[in-house]
């Protein structure tokens, strides 16, 4: 047995009883595969039936005939027995109570009969005259009486086009067609025959109000009160309740009957009964004169199918006089004598009529007409809708146009709630939706329109990433309102069929061949329903509609807003009150006012600020005039919010590409969209609230951007004052609820970066305010962090620009004066952002962040003790004050705390290293100023040489050499200028200590120590020759004033042949001076080299050439005058001291520089090969 894909175990029974049952009847030796579900059930369990005694005369009524019975459901209150005709909307009435069904589970809806009807097309001369509707795979067929039509048309004027067309293409002579007496009396002994077999219970219920026998036509009457004379749409459009008239669903089973492959919702009001033996019987009364025909076993075979009936009960009467009655199988109806028929052909014809439907009933929302005239053997599928356009007529004179309108809304809104799971339902609603709004008119209904335009924007999720789906492109197919394939194979077949067209049937009320050209499809001839597969659905019933998804972020809001505008139209139009407002032209932009804040005061900014939070709950009336409450005010808030979010995600993408004019211009039409639904909103929901605090958030980084992009300025003017005619209308739209002026602050494009500084600080603070207060503060911790984090960065952003000012201040002074006021409020403010900025990152603990705030507020005290230090005079600048100390202990401390902010150069080795930097730079600052500028007039000369120690190896411990880093060289620099520093300072003691020989020793193993060490630095960086140059020079004058105090002529030349030793390694810095020279002159269209001072080489070189002559000199006095005999190897020396002498006495004073840098390299590198001395540059003393 087929299984239907849904769990049909889960439908519960609406009424009374409810039963799921399968059949698998067997026709012969093939079998026929049919399973029913019922759905939902009006009527109570089956009963057994009354077996009438012979000769009961069924022309006499019982008496309980025509009172209401829940046994026969309708048939109790109507004379004409099981409905055989269905009312116009009775598809609808189902369709609307199985939303879940439609559009994809099922392939057809419709009442019994009307599928009987098409089964038996083959078999029937009668006229069959249906309306089709597709909504997705599904098929709505409702009975379309064309003589009840066109009486109404002659009444209203409605439809006078299709008579006109139906009289000049099918019908000539049409005139309406009255039922005979003997049809009305054979639907009375019907009704009576059934009443006569329900068990003598029914008798006792009340007698309603029914319809005298002699009434002809009572039917048409019946009929003719289902149409709907007017449409109207009150309810809320997201709960649209059908229309009441006519689209009830009244059937008392619906049956999801499966027969084959085909899935069908069929409603059927058969009464069945049972008990006993047989648990389920249909009753059918027969005239035992008129034998049974093909069309009646088709009628009995289907009914029993689809109500899962297995035997049929036949009572045979003459002239209303009962005879007998027969049990039949069901399965041996198409059997019985006089009526053969097969199965397999009967199951043909159902996959053939399906396929022609579905192959052609294309357009959604449209209503065809399937036609076959009396007697004809042509079956015709006209596109109605198509047919009243180009008659010019309105298409709201289709009585069919607002329920299927209904129905595309609410499938749509049933799929809403499942794609939240599943985005492959995107493009099926949207198809649906857009069908549904080109049926509807504005002014007619326009709560329908707004909300399927809400909907359409709804699809767009804007917060939530792209998916890369494949099966979601932008290459859909087929058109928005089709789902057919436009390469059909059938077209072939179709083509071979319109040759057959001379071939037409021989009545005269049937139209000729050329008025073909109006039906959508024609089946030349029913006996080819019977052919199995001639009609084939080659897109195996399956809508091929994409979802047309955009990688553009952009593109796709504004795809949202376009849906949105014509949204907010629709309402707008709906508001009665337009007369009071002032007209307003959409073409006519809405300035976007520009004004520069600069010179705008603190305290006016603070107030226009705080507007910020107050956009919370306002109860007052709508500008519009709209009623709280109604659909127009539900409507325009979500609209109001969801063109708020679209704004914003266009803000942010503008951001994300440096298009900060922009995204100020989108964030600011986002904050107006929030300030109108705060002016129609009677309350903020948290989430509301959420979005509010993120849009605040995003304002704040535009205006930071915008301060820190000063240089672009006119581009993002440029950017900011654009704006499109969709923009415009939105802002319109907004204007009939709100002036939008309350965000007006934030949004300014300003020109003063201090100005977008503080308002950007002040969109953050608001930001927080709205995340810690009651509604939020449970739901936001994320976020709450990222503000958190943003307001710390704001508050290090501002500090930063008022510590650059104060920096800046202090540069321009001509004449250092004491610390002006405006640059110790500068301080002020600028400690204060720090501060609060700290306390922002540790309340999310950013150790990190916190770091680099701790390390600008120790710049920000090394440029206050910059400002405090002291002048004399013309003579530059005095001693070194306490107010310096003071700040550069402050500032030591702060990046001594930010190094324990962070523990350890793991956690981010960036800022570990930038602080390090800093903090040894501090220490350097602060030694070399208390060395070249000491405070002798406060501090005894050991104690400026304990301190200058103490931060000198404090900042050599901060040196970090051994890291491999951008760094490194300077740390090399630093490193080897603060050995320098401390050897000059130990030679200074040195020479200067008088009495304590210990301490004179001390100091002067410390300066050899330290000179050897600065010398090997300074080697290693290869760009530092004159520095390498001075120490080593330093280091001579070292070596002659410890010679100076020496008695003993061995221990002067000791010490003469170790100075000179130290100055043969000048000949690497020389080299390196060579080298530079060198380089200039090959490049002297570039000027000077930047990396060599000239003038401090000339300097450099007037000590180094007395001091080698003088060091020569006394080398060969105490040689010459030595009073042992000398060695050969002194010999050779003395000799080559007295060559490198004489050539330094007869060297040209007045020679270009390269030349005497050459000289000295020569009679270095001579020297050195003599003495033996190593390249190392070091030498222990």
């Amino acid at each position: 047995t087929l299984q239907k894909k849904k769990n049909q175990a889960q439908d519960k029974p609406i009424s009374a009883s409810a039963r799921c049952k399968e059949s698998s009847i067997c026709s012969g030796s093939s079998e026929i595969k049919s399973r029913a579900v019922v759905k939902y059930c009006a009527a109570p369990p089956p009963t057994s039936y009354a077996l009438l005694q012979e000769k009961t005369d069924l022309k006499l009524p019982p008496a309980n005939w025509l009172r209401e019975n829940p046994q026969l459901g309708s048939a109790g209150t109507t004379i004409l027995g099981s409905s055989s005709k269905s009312k116009p909307f009775s598809s609808f009435g189902m369709a609307y109570e199985f939303i879940d069904c439609i559009g994809d589970d099922v392939d057809v809806v419709s009442d019994s009969e009307n599928i009987k009807k098409l089964l038996k097309i083959p078999y029937s001369k009668s006229h069959l005259s249906m309306a089709v509707h597709r909504v997705g795979r599904t098929l709505l067929l409702d009975e379309l009486d064309i003589q009840e039509l066109f009486m109404r048309s002659s009444q209203t004027g409605d439809w006078t086009w299709l008579k006109e067309f139906y009289q000049r293409l099918i019908d000539q002579k049409w005139q309406r067609k009255k039922k005979s007496k003997e049809h009305w009396y054979q639907k009375a002994i019907l009704s009576k025959f059934l009443y006569y077999s329900i068990n003598g219970d029914g008798a006792a219920e009340p007698q309603s109000d029914g319809l005298n026998e002699g009434e002809e036509d009572s039917g048409a009457d019946e009929f003719s009160s289902s149409w709907p004379t007017a449409f109207t749409s009150t309810s809320n459009a997201e709960e649209s309740e059908a229309p009441k008239q006519g689209l009830r669903n009244d059937f008392v089973r619906n049956i999801m009957w499966t027969f084959e492959d085909i899935h069908m919702l069929v409603g059927s009001n058969m009464p069945i009964f049972g008990g006993g033996r047989y648990p389920a019987v249909s009753l059918r009364l027969r005239d035992n004169n008129k034998p049974i025909n093909i069309l009646t076993g088709i009628d009995y075979w289907l009914d029993n199918l689809m109500c899962n009936v297995p035997e049929l009960v036949m009572c045979f009467h003459v002239n209303g006089i009962v005879q007998k009655y027969e049990m039949i199988k069901t399965e041996d109806i198409p059997h019985l004598e006089n009526s053969t028929f097969s199965t397999r052909v009967v199951k043909d014809i159902a996959q053939n009529v399906l396929s022609f439907l579905k192959s052609n009933c294309t357009k959604e929302g449209h209503t065809y007409w399937l036609f076959k005239a009396s007697g004809s053997d042509i079956v015709k599928l006209y596109d109605l809708t198509t047919l009243c356009e180009e008659a010019e007529e309105e298409k709201y004179q289709n009585p069919f146009t607002l329920p299927v309108a209904v129905l595309l809304y609410k499938v749509a809104s049933n799929l809403m709630l499942k794609a939240r799971q599943n985005r492959k339902h995107y493009g099926t609603i949207r198809t649906l939706l857009l069908n549904c709004v080109k049926l509807l008119h504005q002014d007619r209904h326009p709560q329908i329109i707004a909300s399927a335009h809400y909907m359409l924007s709804e699809l767009f999720q804007l917060d939530e990433p792209l998916e890369e789906d494949g099966g979601e492109s932008l290459r859909a197919g087929g058109s928005e309102d089709s789902y057919s394939d436009e390469d059909r194979e059938e077209e072939e077949e179709e083509e071979d069929l319109t040759e057959d067209s001379d071939d037409d049937g021989s009545y005269s009320n049937c139209s000729s061949p050329q008025d073909d050209s109006k039906a959508v499809a024609v089946i030349r001839s029913v006996g080819e329903l019977s052919v199995p597969e001639k009609y084939r659905s080659t897109h195996q019933i399956r809508p091929s509609c994409a979802f047309p998804v955009s990688q553009d972020k952009e593109e796709r809001c504004r795809l949202v807003l376009s849906y949105v505008l014509k949204g907010l139209k629709a309402v707008d139009g709906s508001i009665k009150k337009e007369s009071d407002l002032p007209a307003a032209d959409p073409n006519t932009p809405i300035p976007l006012k520009y004004e520069d804040r600069s010179a705008t005061g603190a305290c006016a900014t603070e107030k226009g600020i705080s507007l910020l939070l107050e956009r919370g709950e306002q109860k007052h009336t709508t500008r519009s005039g709209m009623i709280p409450g109604s659909w127009q005010h539900h409507m325009k808030l979500k609209l109001f919010f969801k063109a708020s979010k679209a704004y914003y995600v266009l803000s942010d993408a503008a951001t994300n590409l440096l298009k900060y004019g922009r995204a100020l211009r989108y964030i600011k039409l986002s904050l107006q969209c929030y300030d109108a639904y705060c002016s129609v909103s009677g309350t903020l929901h948290p989430h509301v609230l959420l979005f509010h605090s993120q849009c605040l958030s995003l304002c704040g980084d535009i205006q930071l951007m915008l301060a820190q992009n000063a240089n672009n300025r006119a581009a993002y003017l440029e950017e900011y004052s654009y704006q499109t005619k969709e923009d415009q209308e939105i802002l319109h739209s907004l204007h009939r609820e709100s002036s939008c002026q309350a965000f007006s602050m934030a949004t300014d494009l300003a020109m003063d970066p201090e100005y977008q500084l503080f308002v950007s600080s002040k969109c953050y603070e608001a930001a927080y305010e709205l995340l810690v207060s009651e509604p939020l503060k449970d739901l936001t911790s994320d976020q709450l962090s990222q503000v958190l984090k943003r307001l710390g960065n704001i508050r290090n952003e501002m500090g930063v620009y008022y510590m650059n000012q104060a920096a800046a201040m202090q540069a321009e002074k001509e004449v250092k004066k004491s610390v002006s006021a405006a640059e110790q409020e500068m301080w002020k403010k600028s400690f204060g952002f720090f501060e609060k900025g700290m306390k922002d990152f540790e309340a999310i603990g950013d150790s990190t962040n916190t770091a680099l705030l701790l390390c600008n507020t120790g710049r920000l005290m090394r440029i206050c003790a910059q400002a405090h230090c002291n002048l004399s005079g013309d003579e530059g600048r005095g001693e070194f004050s306490p107010e310096e100390a003071l700040y550069y202990n402050k500032a030591i401390d702060y990046y001594l705390q930010a190094m324990k902010a962070l523990a350890s150069r793991e956690k981010h080795s960036a800022v570990w290293d930038s602080v390090n930097w800093e903090l040894s730079t501090t220490y350097f600052t602060l030694a070399t100023l208390l060395q070249d500028y000491a405070p002798v007039s406060r501090k005894a000369q050991e104690q400026i040489e304990r301190e200058v120690t103490e931060a000198m190896m404090k900042s050599l411990k901060y040196c970090d050499l051994q890291t491999d880093s951008a760094r490194q060289p300077l740390y090399q620099y630093r490193a080897a200028t603060i050995h320098h520093r401390l050897a000059s300072m130990y030679h200074s003691c040195f020479r200067n200590q008088v009495g304590d020989e210990h301490l004179r020793k001390q100091h002067r193993s410390l300066a050899e120590l330290h000179y050897s060490k600065a010398v090997s630095l300074f080697l290693s960086l290869k760009d530092a020759p004159c520095e390498l140059l001075r120490t080593l020079l330093e280091r001579v004058a070292f070596a002659e004033f410890t010679m100076a105090g020496q008695n003993s002529s061995t221990a002067k030349l000791k010490s003469l042949t170790g100075a000179i030793e130290i100055m043969t390694e000048t000949r690497h810095a020389f080299q390196l001076i060579h080298k530079e020279l060198q380089e200039e002159q090959t490049e002297v269209t570039n000027g000077p080299m930047a990396g060599l001072n000239l003038q401090e080489v000339m300097k450099l070189i007037g000590v180094f050439e007395p001091s080698f002559s003088f060091l020569l000199l006394q080398v060969i006095k105490l040689m010459t005058t030595a009073k042992r005999k000398p060695s050969n190897k002194d010999e050779e020396l003395l000799k080559t001291y007295k060559n490198v002498y004489s050539k330094l006495l007869r060297a040209e004073k007045n020679a270009p520089l390269v030349s005497r840098v050459e000289l000295y390299v020569e009679l270095l590198q001579q020297l050195m090969q003599r003495t033996g001395s190593d390249d190392t540059g070091t030498r222990k003393p």
